[in-house]
């Protein structure tokens, strides 16, 4: 079973920044697509980022792209998420998991959902 731990979420004044972790517990990271998807109240969660196991392939959707930038370190077995310029529109809980990534718009996750971790953009 694929396992992710996501962290680094918090309240944010529009504008602001956070850096997201996911971090793999019990097993290597280094063959696995991993996609960041986000989840707000009363909403279907989302396709966000996306990244290919060796980095060579990105991916970003059009509401995040230009603001957003996922980045790995499969040394570390992590990926992140750095989220830039960020607006009340943002907040949602954010999860990672292995995906199939074929496009910004098209992201098919498979793995384990954690807790992930909530991301609040308010004055």
């Amino acid at each position: 079973q694929v396992q992710l731990v996501e962290s680094g979420g918090g309240l944010v004044q529009p504008g602001g920044s956070l850096n997201l972790t996911c971090v793999a517990s019990g097993f290597t990271l280094e063959a696995l697509t991993i996609g960041w998807f986000r989840q707000a109240p009363g909403k279907d969660r989302e396709g966000v980022s996306c990244i290919s196991s060796k980095g060579g392939s990105i991916y970003y959707a059009d509401s995040v792209k230009g603001r957003f930038s996922i980045a790995r370190d499969n040394a570390k077995n992590t990926v992140y998420l750095q989220m830039n310029n960020l607006k009340p529109e943002d907040t949602a809980v954010y999860y990672c998991s292995a995906s199939h990534c074929y496009s910004d718009s098209n992201y098919w996750p498979y793995g384990s959902w954690g807790q992930g971790t909530q991301v609040t953009v308010s004055s």
